[in-house]
This record gives structure tokens, sequence and C-alpha cells, in this order.
């Protein structure tokens, strides 16, 4: 497995972790599953995706739902 560690890489994964981290933290006080699932999988992804394409698509895409999905 090929890992692309350049400098957007790392700058996308710091990103997405700390919006992580802030949804966590977030749905964990007000009690809302959606923003506390998304927390946790924007922290953990990164670790499993190693295109710097396919961070930022999915991280869009995990930043994005709780906004349009509101349980």
């Amino acid at each position: 497995m090929d890992i692309d560690l350049n400098a957007s890489y790392l700058f996308w994964d710091v990103l997405f972790s700390a919006i992580g981290l802030g949804f966590f933290m977030y749905g964990k006080k007000q009690q809302a599953m959606v923003p506390l699932v998304c927390g946790l999988l924007l922290m953990v992804f990164p670790y499993f995706v190693t295109d710097t394409l396919w961070l930022v698509v999915i991280g869009g895409i995990l930043v994005a739902t709780p906004y349009f999905l509101r349980v």
C-alpha cells in the first residue's frame, strides 16, 4: 500500500480531524447521534484513506451529513 504523504493530504487530514472533534464534542453535549457519529468518522477515516482526492470527497460528505440528515 502506497501512502501519499504530501502537504495537501496532511492539511486535509488535520482539517477534517479538527472538524470531527468539534462535531463529536457538539454531539456529545447535545446528545445528538448524527454529529457524534460523523465526528468519530471524521477523526478516524483518514487512517484508512490514502489518496488525497478520496480524502476530500469522503470528508466533504461527512461534513455535510449533519446538515442534511437531522434526526
